[in-house]
């Protein structure tokens, strides 16, 4: 008689980089190379991984443009109807950084923050219990993205948010029980829109998130 496991589950909650989309021809990455995937890989037979990637999304704003992006809005039945879970790792941010949404680096941290603790009080924990978050600061957006087709969408000044965003985010979350992981100076953005990663940067954050959650479950 076979016995069945029960895995522990991983909710990724985040943008275009969770849901693997690839800058070369506007698609998406293979299962393979996504850093969702990989991790599961990593994590072995013990754990599930649920990608819950959406391109543009934000941590709290409306998109006048488009609908259904604002992360605050989702997250709470998105982890209800995957519960129990045992970590919700959120990595959002490079969005926010639109020149149409008028953030500050600050304000975008304060946005993320307040959802990773919106995150933290639903009961989709086992036994009903408030789960674990680890939020994850996005690479920094590198200045050569106002050159290429995503500028005109992004607007200016977004390279110069993202990079802040980091030291803001650690300083925010120092005061919650919320785990933290940056990735900036190791996790590069690729050459072509400088926003998203290319296949090594999905190796190299999966190793990451890996490192960490060995390092907190």
């Amino acid at each position: 008689m076979q016995t069945s496991i029960t895995r522990k589950r991983i909710v990724c909650f985040g943008d275009s980089n969770t849901w693997g989309f690839n800058a070369s021809n506007g698609e998406r990455f293979p299962e393979e190379i996504r850093w969702t995937s990989e991790l599961d890989r990593l994590l072995g037979e013990e754990y599930q991984i649920v990608e819950e990637g959406l391109s543009g999304r934000t941590a709290v704003m409306d998109d006048p443009l488009f609908e259904g992006l604002n992360g605050s809005t989702y997250i709470h039945p998105c982890l209800m109807s995957h519960s129990p879970l045992e970590l919700v790792i959120i990595m959002l941010g490079t969005n926010d950084t639109k020149e149409r949404f008028s953030l500050t680096s600050f304000n975008i941290a304060q946005g993320i923050t307040r959802l990773a603790l919106k995150a933290k009080q639903t009961l989709s924990g086992p036994n009903g219990q408030n789960p674990r978050v680890l939020v994850i600061t996005p690479p920094p957006i590198g200045k050569e993205y106002v050159q290429t087709d995503v500028g005109k969408s992004m607007g200016k000044g977004c390279d110069d948010k993202s990079s802040h965003l980091e030291s803001h985010l650690e300083e925010l979350l120092a005061a919650t029980d919320i785990d933290f992981l940056p990735t900036k100076g190791k996790v590069p953005m690729n050459n072509i829109d400088f926003m998203h990663l290319d296949e090594e940067g999905h190796k190299l954050l999966a190793k990451l998130v890996f490192n960490k959650i060995q390092s907190i479950l």
